[in-house]
């Protein structure tokens, strides 16, 4: 009798520490809302976040440079 084994992946979520907080959520919300709109870009969506939201961390209007620093902040 042989058995079939599916492999092994590695979910993200499933690594999580704690459930994502109310700005992460907002913020993903709003990166999935910008890429259904084909924007890919860091250009396109730092525009797209400073006109829909959520501001950037410290309540100011994103740059690419801080949209990054964030994305590997949240990331790490």
């Amino acid at each position: 009798m042989s058995r079939v084994i599916a492999p092994h992946y590695h979910n993200p979520h499933q690594a999580r520490k704690t459930p994502p907080t109310p700005y992460e959520d907002l913020l993903g919300d709003s990166i999935e809302r910008a890429y259904a709109q084909g924007l890919h870009d860091a250009a396109g969506l730092v525009g797209y976040l400073n006109k829909c939201g959520p501001f950037a961390p410290n309540g100011v209007a994103w740059t690419e440079e801080m949209f990054s620093a964030e994305m590997k902040r949240l990331g790490a």
